[in-house]
């Protein structure tokens, strides 16, 4: 497996109108997406079918995401609105923020 990356990178990517930005300098990663709203839309997925059967459970993505991110030997920032909503690969599991989690309880509170 890896030892480490070594990345130096900016783009802008523009999903459905609103730009998310990709930065990389060495083995640090930050994506920031503009809103709570934009989070929210990226991370629902596809429309859940009401009649399918309840899926097992399986391994947490974000621990998953932590583990992968310490093997390759990066630390990937995800921000909201500029400001650090989790951090992967800087421990043993992913380090959320306070941020994130009033971020997720407005966005409950939002009219849909």
């Amino acid at each position: 497996m890896a030892s480490g990356l070594d990345i130096e990178a900016q783009l802008v990517v523009t999903i459905d109108g609103d730009d998310i930005q990709v930065a990389a300098s060495g083995g640090y990663l930050i994506l920031n997406v503009p809103s709570q709203r934009v989070l929210d839309k990226l991370t629902s997925g596809p429309p859940k079918d009401p009649n399918a059967p309840p899926k097992p459970k399986g391994p947490d993505p974000l621990q998953q995401l932590n583990d992968l991110a310490l093997r390759l030997g990066l630390v990937l920032d995800l921000r909201v609105g500029g400001k650090t909503y989790v951090t992967f690969g800087v421990g043993r599991s992913p380090k959320i923020t306070l941020n994130a989690v009033l971020g997720k309880l407005g966005s409950f509170f939002r009219s849909r």
